[in-house]
């Protein structure tokens, strides 16, 4: 995989494991557990960025089908709290209630041929501290547009 930014100081060769690069998306996080500043912003290409867009737009408007429509048909939505909703009528009915304020912004990404991720924030409003944070994992359908394979994300606040 070929790191674009936001790597950590390495690049991700083509022998590293999923588990490898999962351990590499965990270490870059200890600094954030540890109270630090927020993590910077990083810019991403217009075509990764169009999905963070995309997304805002469809949350915004309380959108649920043109949200499972960002994502790939076998995608996944892993929520806190709830079940994996697998595919995009699963999707679809698990974003049903959805929507409001949204801001997106990215820490990290990377794109090696069809696949990518995106790690960010998100809140409420663009240059507020984050709420939360997500994971989102990229596949690159017909036509070349990135579709989510997979959303992961979790809030900032701690448990009591």
């Amino acid at each position: 995989m070929r790191a674009l930014s936001g790597a950590s100081g390495f690049l991700v060769g083509q022998g590293m494991t999923a588990r490898g690069a999962t351990l590499a998306l965990l270490l870059a996080a200890v600094p954030a557990l540890a109270g630090e500043p927020a993590l910077p912003t990083v810019a991403l290409p217009p075509e990764l960025s169009r999905v963070l867009t995309d997304y805002e737009k469809a949350w915004r408007a309380h959108d649920a089908a043109a949200l499972a429509r960002l994502f790939a048909e076998d995608g996944f939505v892993l929520s806190p709290g709830s079940e994996p909703a697998r595919g995009r009528a699963a999707i679809e009915k698990h974003y049903a209630n959805a929507g409001g304020e949204l801001a997106l912004r990215a820490l990290a990404y990377a794109v090696d041929g069809r696949i990518g991720y995106i790690v960010g924030g998100f809140g409420h409003r663009a240059g507020e501290p984050d709420n939360g944070k997500f994971t989102l994992a990229l596949v690159r359908g017909e036509g070349g547009r990135w579709l989510i394979f997979s959303d992961m994300d979790n809030g900032n606040a701690r448990r009591r």
